[in-house]
């Protein structure tokens, strides 16, 4: 069992940036690879950015690519999504997702945060 939190979301101006956080209790985060993914109002969720248990292999949604950074601190139990140049088509939910390797299917993520708010205004 695998229990996620994230934090991090709020509002920000288009052009702007957040740093979205998710920690897990358990020391066996280390051995997941960690995604983060987005639903908007009326849309599916949708892939956002995967690492590897080590962070030393990525991958991003070509939506996001230049823009966005996962990365992971394995002594901290946490993994990151540094966002830049934020734009109001990124408002969703976020959620972070732990899953046995790197994956862009949400279905072959096994554990999940609550998700966080993030809003991008014109």
């Amino acid at each position: 069992q695998l229990h996620l939190v994230e934090c991090g979301g709020g509002l920000v101006q288009a052009g702007g940036s957040l740093r979205l956080s998710c920690a897990a209790s358990e020391r066996t985060f280390r051995n997941y690879a960690m995604g983060w993914f987005r639903q908007a109002p009326g849309k599916e969720r949708e892939f956002v950015a995967a690492c590897t248990w080590s962070g030393g292999d990525t991958y991003y949604a070509d939506s996001v690519k230049g823009r966005f950074t996962i990365s992971r601190d394995n002594a901290k139990n946490t993994v990151y999504l540094q966002m830049n140049s934020l734009n109001p088509e990124d408002t969703a939910v976020y959620y972070c997702a732990a899953a046995l390797n790197l994956r862009v299917d949400g279905r072959s993520y096994n554990y999940w945060g609550q998700g966080t708010q993030v809003t991008v205004s014109s």
